[in-house]
């Protein structure tokens, strides 16, 4: 366990902090710390609106970004001590168990209970974090990361309309859009952004659903005044059209245009290629680009390598290293026919694997892109709305259940929406649906003294920002689709320094988070709904 002590007689300064707790005697440095969020009804109803009405058909929700809060070049992290359990172990168990499965299954179910949550960060900016449902006594509390609620950049102050989607998918909320009333974190997260403390439990009103009632066409000054629900339809018309209408209602009215996505065709390798095949290759030369097309080892091999259509491509085929996650994963969709590359492994002398790589295979395709544009005329509406209570999020999708003070190399499944680059640029996964990463944590913890952390946990994994707040959970039941959290995903490694995330770790979960947890599972929420 560590404590950040206070200077002797010093003063503490409030930073968005509206009150804490003070844990043993009264000179004793508090543990907790909580933060109001949608004070009352009216208030959350109108952070739900924000997510859910906008000036087109997509809500906000889609429109949002992964919260990429770190340094793009994360910093090797330290292996240091061991952990340091204050107490005994403890856990809580689940709510929501379903029916044991009568056979075992091979792939892994989702739970229900993780999504993402949305806010509004100190730019002013729409992003979201990972998280998950967790067991409470009126089933409305969240668990995220620390940094998914408070933002370091803005005086630790809490984030605006913030807000959890469980089982979120390209801006549906299946289950409800659940609006935050109060956050609770560790005092020393707060106050110095410790993150060996990044954590937060979050209490949430009941779910809402907005509906739309009677449709009414109005003018585009009425519709951009208009606060409610409202969306725009789009006819296409002519050029002809649209320059009628152009001259009609002038460049604010409702005739549109703009390019799109070109008309794409292949053509025959110019005469110059050789002399410009780099730009060919990288930003295109005279409206025709240099690009590949993926086959399988036996064409690649039998192709020429004359820049000619079908010739290898042999800047794009070369040996790349990877995980053993992303070889097991694609092994398994080579396996399926997904996947037609080659993977390779090394091993030593005892004949144990020690290092993984890909090489996948293109041949060159010269196509040209004609510039194309899309005309349209728009019709405004505005809705007249309402609103509906999707009852308790624990009733909804259940809770994870939570353990402290666990012992070290614990197996755990992780889960999440990864989303952005590694540092090197390759973008392996979207954010754009939940994705899981397993396997027993460090038996030494992580140290990084630009973010204060001297006893995270570690966990193999490539995982990239996007799947923070995501839950770790030890004890998971396939079948049931539910386990106890045990961690949340706080930082990202490049331990190989190879510029590819290898590395996810979480703030060991002691007696000090355990109580910060039960304060939050103890407060009600209630409905936002009349």
């Amino acid at each position: 366990m560590k404590r950040i002590l206070l200077p002797a007689g010093g003063a503490v300064l409030a930073t968005g902090l509206l009150a804490a707790g003070l844990a043993g005697s009264a000179n004793a440095a508090p543990d907790w710390a909580y933060d109001t969020m949608a004070k009352d009804a009216p208030s959350a109803v109108e952070v739900a609106k924000y997510w859910l009405y906008v000036n087109d058909k997509t809500n906000r929700l889609a429109q949002a970004e992964p919260y990429t809060w770190e340094r793009k070049a994360t910093p090797k992290l330290n292996v240091g001590g061991g952990y340091t359990p204050d107490g005994k172990p403890g856990t809580v168990k689940p709510t929501g168990e379903e029916k044991k499965a009568a056979a075992k299954v091979k792939n892994i179910n989702l739970p229900k209970t993780i999504g993402k949550v949305f806010f509004v960060d100190s730019k002013g900016e729409d992003k979201w974090c990972s998280a998950t449902s967790i067991q409470s006594t009126y089933r409305n509390l969240v668990a995220t990361a620390g940094h998914c609620v408070y933002d370091d950049k803005a005086n630790a102050s809490v984030m605006d309309n913030w807000v959890f989607v469980p089982g979120y998918y390209q801006g549906k909320t299946p289950y409800g859009i659940f609006v935050g009333k109060t956050a609770y974190t560790h005092y020393d997260f707060a106050n110095y952004e410790d993150y060996d403390r990044d954590y937060a439990f979050v209490t949430v009103y009941n779910g809402v659903q907005v509906g739309g009632g009677k449709k009414s066409q109005v003018t585009a000054k009425e519709f951009a005044e208009f606060k409610g629900a409202k969306y725009v339809d789009e006819k296409t018309i002519t050029e002809a059209e649209y320059k009628t209408g152009v001259e009609k209602y002038g460049q604010d009215g409702p005739f549109k245009s703009k390019l799109v996505d070109p008309k794409v065709e292949t053509v025959a390798k110019p005469a110059d290629a050789h002399q410009h095949g780099k730009e060919y290759a990288t930003t295109g030369r005279n409206g025709i680009k240099l690009v590949g097309s993926e086959v399988v080892k036996s064409v690649y091999d039998a192709a020429p390598n004359n820049l000619d259509n079908n010739s290898k491509a042999w800047w794009l085929s070369e040996k790349i290293s990877i995980s053993l996650e992303e070889y097991n994963t694609l092994k398994a969709a080579k396996s399926e026919g997904k996947f037609l590359g080659e993977l390779l492994e090394v091993k030593d002398k005892n004949g144990n694997a020690v290092s993984w790589s890909k090489q996948q295979f293109f041949v060159a395709k010269w196509v040209k892109s004609t510039a194309q544009t899309k005309y349209w005329v728009e019709s405004y509406f505005i809705v007249e709305d309402f609103i509906k209570d999707t009852g308790k999020l624990g009733d909804n999708v259940g809770g994870q259940g939570f353990t402290w003070n666990q012992k070290p190399q614990q197996t755990v499944f992780v889960f999440g929406y990864p989303a952005d680059a590694h540092p090197d640029g390759n973008k392996a996964y979207t954010g754009v649906t939940p994705k899981w990463t397993y396997g027993k944590t460090t038996g030494k913890s992580y140290v990084q003294a630009a973010t204060k952390v001297e006893e995270h946990i570690g966990l193999k994994s490539s995982f990239t920002p996007g799947a923070d707040g995501g839950p770790w959970l030890a004890q998971y039941s396939n079948a049931k689709r539910l386990g106890y959290v045990n961690g949340v995903t706080s930082l990202f490694g490049d331990q190989d320094s190879n510029g590819r995330y290898d590395l996810i770790t979480t703030p060991y979960f002691d007696g000090e988070t355990a109580a910060i947890y039960k304060k939050a599972a103890a407060v009600w929420s209630g409905s936002i709904v009349k």
